[in-house]
């Protein structure tokens, strides 16, 4: 690019005003794209992101202009560039609009003015591309290149600024509405920054009539210093707007823009950058320029990312300075967290482990809960620890073991079943057991010698801390899940900024739970059904129904919420005589059998005549439809309107539908 307008004073220029013009469109671009991602929902936001659109075809053309080479191809693209400057001003209006209605400021006649404004722009594009009313051709002087003014350019002129001064006096006045400190913060940010778009859209220089009126190298420096306080003021906006609308702590959403802007723009602009740097020569280091420009997109997109993830500590501790402690414990839960795969892919190496230093082909990892013991992890043949677990009652196994354990005051007690070798996995304190590690027998009897004992209970222990570890983060996940609801009403109250005749949304018209969310409370409240923690401390104690249930069960709210799960069960029991195989009785007798009258698993399974697999699937739809029947009956005690009552049920239905066809795909494959 220097070489191609020569090394001069205005060629400098030039090429530093192309790098900046760039800069402001990789940076607009992903602005657009974060409010359209996180932020599309609120009114404000769709405003600015209008604003934004018209920014971005406007440097988009400047970016294409340096590189056209005949005037009739420059007029084309300054025409085009008039698709984002005549519906600014609209954008403007919008924008400000949106801000003066989200302080509770409603105005019919603003709201239509809008309207109006967009079709204005609409003739106003019109005429600009297909007339010369607004714009005629002008002049082509790289790197100078402009259009004329037409007949009708002052006009059009005059609707700018009126638009934009029009919405200046908006935001004042949205401004003076605000009543917390916070608020008016962010709305001087929006008042110091609205002129941003204006200064980098309108086009000046078609009120230039002359062919050189200016020298070029004045023309260049304003542009650029005009570009980086655009760049910088666009930001401003964004930063201001991504709050509105937004349930996320501020600190989330501090976070997430600055590292979006790190990660995209800056990476970005970049790239452009060393793209525009190397020199348009037939080759370098005698390689052609474009290998030349791989290599090195290559390079500066790696280094870039690298030196983003380097700095983010650094950036936390500036944003999180208030709560470094807080959130420091926060991202070292997130680096120690164990998901069931975690746990699962863990176990299996300890398995692998223990069958490698025994040198036996298969071994298993069962678990105990809720009263029954299953596969966790295996190695070998899958087949062989399931029929082990088929064989008998382990519990009443790994019980002895306890005892066994306390006599010989041994922990890791090995015993001789079925063919496998079993040691027990119990809790830190060692009163509490957790499950049991088999690796198939070498002999009749474990005999082991005392280096494979030390290694097998160095691996035993680290099982039995993953474990314990996965309960502890468990608790913590039923405990989020508890108060998930609560924290996103909160979010919801704080979102709701307080502004002058506005007020905060009622405490029902912000969603509660999930579809999702309601089926997994009904299956712990199924699983504790006769009594436990998830029955008594169950968030579906919170129902309307439920709280309707109370003036029967003589005020007792376990057996309030007993009753109208046993309602919804009942719901699903089809008319005549009962069958344990038929398919439209599947659903009741799995509740029924597994709930209500707590048969295990594999007695429940027998009794249907078919697998523990296939049981489980069913399960899941059944609790489904029990979920589904509760929303009903809670919406219903609600009092909701006909028509709600049936968006909800197409809803629920839905996802129950989905349910359905998981199983379906399940039982497929």
């Amino acid at each position: 690019m220097i070489q191609a307008v020569g090394i001069t004073w205005t060629g400098a220029l030039s090429f530093a005003d192309l790098v900046f013009a760039s800069a402001i469109l990789v940076l607009t671009f992903s602005l657009l794209i974060y409010l359209v991602i996180y932020n599309w929902r609120n009114e404000a936001a769709r405003g600015l992101c209008a604003l934004l659109a018209g920014v971005v075809v406007v440097y988009a053309c400047d970016v294409v202009l340096p590189r056209v080479e005949t005037s009739r191809a420059a007029v084309f693209w300054l025409r085009i560039q008039w698709l984002g400057i005549s519906f600014v001003p609209a954008a403007y209006l919008h924008f400000s609009d949106a801000l003066l209605r989200a302080t509770n400021a409603l105005s019919s006649r603003r709201h239509w003015l809008v309207r109006f404004s967009y079709l204005l722009s609409a003739v106003f594009c019109g005429l600009a591309l297909s007339t010369d009313w607004i714009v005629r051709d002008g002049v082509f002087s790289p790197p100078i290149a402009h259009l004329a003014p037409g007949s009708a350019f002052q006009v059009f002129t005059l609707y700018f600024a009126l638009t934009v001064l029009f919405g200046g006096y908006n935001i004042f006045r949205a401004r003076k509405r605000c009543l917390t400190a916070t608020s008016k913060r962010r709305m001087a940010y929006l008042a110091v920054s609205f002129v941003a778009p204006a200064l980098g859209v309108f086009p000046y220089l078609v009120l230039v009539s002359a062919p050189t009126p200016v020298p070029s190298s004045l023309v260049l420096s304003l542009s650029l210093i005009g570009n980086a306080g655009v760049g910088a003021m666009l930001v401003v906006m964004v930063y201001s707007v991504a709050y509105y609308g937004a349930l996320t702590p501020d600190r989330v959403i501090k976070h997430r823009l600055i590292h979006y802007l790190l990660s995209g723009p800056v990476v970005g602009s970049a790239v452009i950058g060393v793209m525009l740097l190397i020199p348009r020569v037939e080759a370098i280091l005698g390689l052609p320029r474009d290998t030349v420009v791989v290599f090195a997109v290559m390079i500066v997109t790696v280094l870039g990312q690298l030196f983003v993830n380097l700095g983010k500590p650094f950036i936390d501790r500036i944003i999180y300075r208030q709560d470094e402690a807080e959130v420091g414990l926060i991202q070292e839960l997130d680096r120690r967290l164990l998901t069931s795969s975690d746990l699962r892919q863990f176990l299996e190496n300890v398995v692998i482990a223990v069958c490698e230093l025994l040198r036996t082909p298969s071994g298993f990892v069962a678990l105990i809960q809720d009263r029954e013991i299953h596969l966790e992890a295996t190695c070998g043949t899958v087949g062989k620890g399931e029929n082990v677990l088929a064989t008998g009652d382990w519990v009443a196994v790994l019980r002895q073991m306890s005892d066994l354990s306390r006599e010989r005051g041994d922990q890791a007690v090995c015993i001789s079943r079925a063919g496998y070798w079993i040691w027990p996995l119990w809790s830190s304190k060692r009163d509490r057991l957790l499950g049991m590690l088999a690796v198939q027998a070498r002999t009749e009897e474990p005999l082991l010698t005392e280096q494979e004992g030390r290694a097998i209970v160095t691996l035993l222990r680290r099982a039995e801390a993953a474990l314990e570890d996965r309960e502890l983060q468990q608790t913590v996940f039923v405990a989020l899940q508890r108060m998930m609801p609560e924290l996103e009403r909160i979010q919801a109250w704080r979102g709701a900024v307080p502004y002058a005749g506005g007020g905060f949304p009622a405490e029902d018209d912000v969603p509660v739970v999930e579809m999702e969310e309601l089926q997994r409370w009904v299956k712990d409240a199924l699983s504790h059904y006769w009594g436990g923690p998830k029955l008594t401390r169950s968030p579906l104690l919170r129902l309307r129904v439920v709280n309707h249930a109370l003036e029967e069960e003589d005020g007792n709210p376990v057996r309030a919420l007993r009753s109208v799960l046993s309602q919804a069960i009942e719901r699903l029991r089809p008319g005549g005589q009962r069958h344990m195989t038929a398919s439209e009785w599947l659903l009741y007798n799995i509740l029924d059998l597994k709930f209500i009258q707590g048969m295990r698993v594999r007695d429940v399974a027998r009794r249907l005549a078919m697998s523990e697999s296939d049981l489980y699937r069913k399960q899941r739809i059944a609790i489904a439809e029990v979920a589904r029947i509760l929303a009903e009956m809670e919406a219903r005690e609600a009092g909701l309107s006909y028509d709600s009552l049936q968006m909800l049920d197409k809803g629920l239905t839905s996802a129950y539908n989905e349910a359905v066809t998981k199983e379906r795909n399940d039982e497929s494959a």
